[in-house]
């Protein structure tokens, strides 16, 4: 039997691939585990420092502040930074945090904040939509919240609008009706609302067939166009594929590489050349409430506020005109001429939301009924935010002294969104409990992953969440 299994493999390019996949999967993993237990007693020097400091310096340190009307608020993405972000806004501001996260990711190490007073796990939405809508119901009533505020993956921002009429019925729930969710989320049905309301988009054709963009014409076009599923896609979202390519047959082939069906969409969108730039908008009955604007790129994890009345602008015309409640985030492309040109929006949560670590209005932008005079925006004291484990992680690419410059610069200059002096811990369970247990699952399955996201807290993986 193992003469003829043996035997047998080496005719098999299936099974041949099938080996080496897992065989890079298990020496990338067995490795980035290695380094991350070579990292493991520095981190855990820093944060026993930080607890010391914090124990001596306890004396002198303001009282925790207590809120004129203190609430208990649910906050759900407990495995991404956001939420950890929100969380400490919210228990500086004296209110009480329960935190959320689906059922794979119970290892989170944001739980283990002192901002966090309880910590639940929840059935993943898109595979038992009923268990999830339930488990919230439950938690709501057990722990008397007052407020929901997802911090959803894209997955579940739809899933919450759904939980939205039942929640209601025991906490206001800061988030959009399903039918907002729908149309926000969607990148066709987003750039045809906002063009109906004046406002700059790219041309953008909605793709339910390979065959439609073959047969396109784009010898009448003065720009490029590139192609972005519809759902989310954590992988081939980074793909910027420029058409048509080089030869009528290279389009057909990158085309027809992708899984375009009616059943699942793409968007055809016009490419503009420009600077990227990303935002986050906390708003109440079309109010913006809490505002930044950041540089982006395709996989954005350093966020510095730039000021860009343009895209303010337009972000205010668009939650004004439909009255939106909850948060939101847009992906800009401002061209050489100046125009901004919003090119998708997503009906949750920002990264950029780390910017306001040090902004004590934060909680209030949320929760306050009372208008305020201008949107908040990050402090001139705040230092652009990066996440250290990434910044490491680049060294390994520096080869000028121009890139060694650029960052170190940028360590100097910003500040880990992560770690806190007076909450250290999740900086060591995010990266030492955390992404290693995460790393240990997949090692079981071999399945492979394409990069850690120390941000948002998980693995990138084809087909993941």
């Amino acid at each position: 039997m193992a003469q003829s299994i043996s035997l047998s493999l080496p005719q098999s390019p299936t099974s041949s691939t099938g080996i080496k996949v897992k065989l890079v999967a298990l020496f990338k993993t067995l490795g980035t585990l290695t380094l991350l237990l070579i990292a493991l007693p520095f981190n855990a020097l820093i944060v026993l420092i930080s607890l010391l400091w914090g124990i001596v310096s306890s004396p002198f340190t303001k009282k925790a502040v207590v809120a004129a009307h203190p609430q208990t608020i649910l906050v759900s993405g407990a495995k991404m930074t956001k939420a950890l972000q929100l969380a400490r806004s919210f228990h500086a501001a004296g209110h009480r945090v329960i935190l959320i996260e689906g059922n794979k990711y119970w290892l989170s190490g944001h739980r283990f904040s002192k901002a966090v007073s309880r910590f639940y796990t929840v059935p993943a939405p898109q595979e038992d939509p009923e268990g999830y809508i339930q488990a919230l119901v439950e938690i709501v009533k057990r722990e008397k919240v007052d407020v929901y505020v997802p911090v959803c993956s894209p997955v579940a921002s739809y899933y919450d609008s759904l939980a939205k009429p039942l929640l209601s019925e025991y906490c206001e729930v800061f988030h959009f009706d399903p039918d907002i969710t729908k149309m926000l989320d969607d990148k066709f049905a987003f750039t045809d609302r906002a063009r109906s309301l004046g406002l700059s988009v790219p041309k953008s054709f909605k793709i339910t067939d390979p065959q439609q963009v073959i047969n396109f014409d784009f010898s009448q076009e003065t720009r490029k166009y590139i192609l972005k599923s519809i759902d989310y896609d954590s992988v081939r979202r980074l793909n910027l594929t420029k058409l048509p390519c080089d030869t009528p047959e290279e389009t057909a082939a990158f085309v027809n590489s992708l899984p375009i069906s009616a059943e699942k969409p793409w968007i055809m969108q016009e490419f503009i050349p420009g600077k990227e730039l990303c935002t986050h908008s906390t708003v109440r009955n079309g109010e913006l409430r809490l505002h930044c604007c950041s540089n982006s790129s395709a996989f954005q994890i350093n966020y510095e506020n730039v000021e860009n009345p343009q895209i303010r602008e337009w972000v205010q015309h668009f939650v004004k005109s439909l009255a939106l409640t909850g948060q939101v985030s847009f992906d800009f492309i401002q061209a050489e001429d100046g125009t901004a040109y919003a090119i998708e929006c997503n009906p949750r949560t920002h990264s950029a939301i780390t910017m306001f670590y040090n902004h004590p209005g934060v909680a209030d932008a949320y929760l306050g009924k009372t208008p305020l005079a201008a949107p908040l925006e990050p402090l001139a004291s705040s230092k652009p935010t990066y996440f250290l484990y990434h910044e490491i992680w680049r060294l390994t690419g520096i080869r000028s002294w121009k890139q060694l410059q650029t960052s170190v610069n940028t360590l100097v200059r910003g500040t880990d969104a992560i770690y806190s002096l007076d909450d250290p811990i999740p900086f060591l369970t995010l990266h030492h409990w955390q992404i290693p247990l995460l790393l240990l699952k997949n090692l079981q399955q071999l399945k492979g992953w394409v990069k850690i996201d120390f941000n948002i807290g998980k693995l990138v993986e084809l087909g993941g969440d």
